[in-house]
């Protein structure tokens, strides 16, 4: 029984050292794709941005290739890794039979939602 915890520890380790390193590869190179496009449009990086965070405006910044777009999507994949990874480890500890370690993910994930929606109340959204 040692040795499928074992493997099954190990996996999970896998799954989210992955995540981790995609996440965090994704996100830079989309904000390096921002800062350049930034720099081939004319514009600062130490400029304000043309806009706050508005999920519904992201897809049309990326379609229409707008530096935000790619800067506002690097920041949202770089802000959610961590969560990911949490969620990752709870399917993981699931799997396993490991529910202790699931309720603690939860928790984790609980005060992770809560400090954002009690930061949306707030008008915490940068504007």
């Amino acid at each position: 029984m040692t040795e499928r915890r074992s493997a099954g520890a190990d996996a999970i380790d896998l799954t989210v050292a992955r995540l981790l390193t995609v996440g965090t590869y994704l996100s830079v190179a989309l904000l390096a794709g921002g800062v350049l496009l930034m720099a081939a449009v004319g514009r600062s990086p130490l400029d304000a941005p043309a806009h706050d965070f508005d999920p519904g405006a992201l897809f049309g910044d990326l379609l229409a290739g707008r530096p935000d777009g790619l800067l506002w999507l690097g920041l949202v994949i770089l802000l959610g890794t961590p969560s990911a990874r949490v969620a990752a480890s709870i399917a993981g500890y699931l799997r396993s039979g490991e529910r202790a370690m699931a309720g603690v993910g939860l928790a984790i994930l609980a005060v992770v939602a809560s400090g954002v929606v009690v930061g949306v109340l707030l008008g915490g959204t940068g504007g």
